[in-house]
């Protein structure tokens, strides 16, 4: 088998800091199009209703959580036969770009035909972008030392976030607020002749977050270094991946805690994966939010989260990464419930708000409290969030045996997105059986609170290979 990876030293500064950069070019895709914009978009302009469109996101999240359920562990043990990581990484960010483009001819009030060209676009995009996770996480321990992981872990996420800043601030300043606002540096048009009524600005965010994708990803390419080859070729890579994976499945007797860990993990993350998936969507629909409110509350919780990928690794370098994890996950437990006690006409569920009070300002975004108050909690949110991301990858990257680095990381995105299916499914069950989204979207903290008490038995040691 090839050595897991280059050297931290071999990669320097500017190897690590590719790395890191290339969740910059990767992530604002999550963010733009998965939570704060185009989701919301086709939940209620393309569906056309909230519920509905609840529950049409979350399937599509379902069908290819489970495409990525049945690749990713394969995938991963694939290249550890293989040896190079970087050519899987480009295949995937091609493939990530592909879909994203013709997110553009996505219509609003769509046919079934529309939708399910919508949805295969959707569902395309989310199993490249997660395939290409599997590589990009598994090259993580052999560019760091063991104490700087989490730090470049952090830094990673809390790049994407950044970038997803700039593009949402591109995003309302040259398409949204045009002809909204008289505010100085505003155009007094949308950029490039863009239609705000025909929904062009939440069309535009697949090829704006391709176009970026391509170009910012390309110093990840020219300078991070990647594995030697194996000199194996494909067909008996493929074969000795199958096999080595199923012998890892069958052996995680002896990495029982690793094992324990990918269980935990199985739940606390696909929590985390719902309350992105439909926070947009809850948002846009319970308070009435357009394009606007959506690229400003989107800008927001970035730079929360980004602050969130630092403060990650910063719990984790001081406390270790259990500890961090009981931190960083329960505050989202406790954010997200907060977060499902609010609406326009109420504060933490019990306070009533009068819907025709004075407005507090007079801007076309957040003048009610119980929208500023709501915006508080998802900051929290988005803070413990990220930072429960960095300290989960970071927790496999302390205790997998070196020698099987990859092949753990495929197994790592199969306990993040085995039981995506489920949980998305059972969210969207019972939004559709309650014809409420906030009950339905109670079904994630449960996953969150399952991860946690799983948790418990896992501790936080180095396996070695059987």
């Amino acid at each position: 088998m090839a050595p897991n990876c280059a050297s931290p030293d071999r990669a320097g500064a500017l190897g690590r800091l590719s790395w890191a950069g290339y969740e910059w070019a990767r992530n604002p895709y999550v963010l733009i199009i998965n939570i704060y914009l185009f989701a919301p978009y086709f939940a209620k302009e393309v569906v056309g209703d909230g519920v509905r469109g609840q529950g049409l996101a979350g399937a599509i999240q379902s069908y290819s959580g489970l495409m990525i359920a049945l690749l990713a562990p394969f995938l991963g043990a694939i290249a550890d036969c293989g040896g190079r990581r970087k050519p899987w990484i480009a295949v995937f960010t091609i493939l990530l770009a592909a879909a994203m483009l013709p997110m553009w001819f996505v219509l609003p009030h769509a046919d079934w035909n529309q939708l399910l060209f919508a949805g295969a676009l959707m569902a395309a995009a989310n199993v490249a972008f997660d395939s290409s996770a599997v590589f990009h996480n598994a090259m993580l321990p052999g560019l760091a030392s063991e104490r700087g992981v989490a730090r470049l872990s952090g830094l990673g996420l809390a790049l994407g976030n950044a970038a997803a800043i700039v593009l949402l601030l591109f995003l309302l300043i040259g398409f949204s607020l045009p002809g909204h606002v008289s505010w100085s540096l505003i155009p007094a048009h949308p950029l490039w002749g863009i239609d705000q009524a025909a929904h062009e600005p939440e069309r535009l965010a697949g090829p704006v977050c391709a176009i970026w994708l391509c170009v910012f990803s390309l110093p990840f390419f020219l300078f991070t270094p990647d594995r030697p080859s194996a000199n194996t070729p494909l067909r008996r890579a493929v074969v000795q991946g199958v096999g080595n994976v199923l012998r890892t499945i069958r052996s995680l007797k002896h990495y029982r805690n690793v094992g324990a860990y990918l269980l935990a993990r199985m739940f606390f993350n696909d929590g985390m994966t719902a309350i992105l998936a439909f926070s947009g969507i809850y948002s846009a629909t319970i308070f009435h939010w357009g394009p606007i409110p959506m690229l400003v509350y989107g800008i927001e919780l970035s730079v929360f989260a980004s602050l969130g990928g630092l403060f990650g690794g910063w719990l984790d370098s001081t406390l270790g990464s259990k500890k961090a994890i009981f931190i960083s996950i329960g505050g989202t437990a406790v954010c997200a419930l907060l977060s499902l006690t609010m609406a326009p006409d109420r504060i933490l569920w019990f306070i009533p708000y009068d819907v025709h009070a004075a407005p507090l300002w007079d801007a076309e975004f957040f003048h009610t409290w119980p929208e500023v108050i709501y915006l508080a909690i998802v900051n929290g949110t988005a803070v413990f969030i990220a930072a429960g991301y960095a300290n989960s990858r970071t927790m496999l990257a302390r205790i997998a045996p070196v020698e099987k680095i990859t092949e753990f990381f495929g197994l790592y995105s199969l306990s993040g997105l085995s039981t995506s299916f489920l949980a998305t499914g059972f969210v969207t069950w019972l939004t559709l059986a309650s014809h409420s989204q906030r009950i339905g979207l109670m079904g994630e903290v449960l996953f969150l609170a399952i991860g946690l008490a799983l948790m418990v038995f896992v501790r936080e040691e180095r396996a070695t290979a059987a």
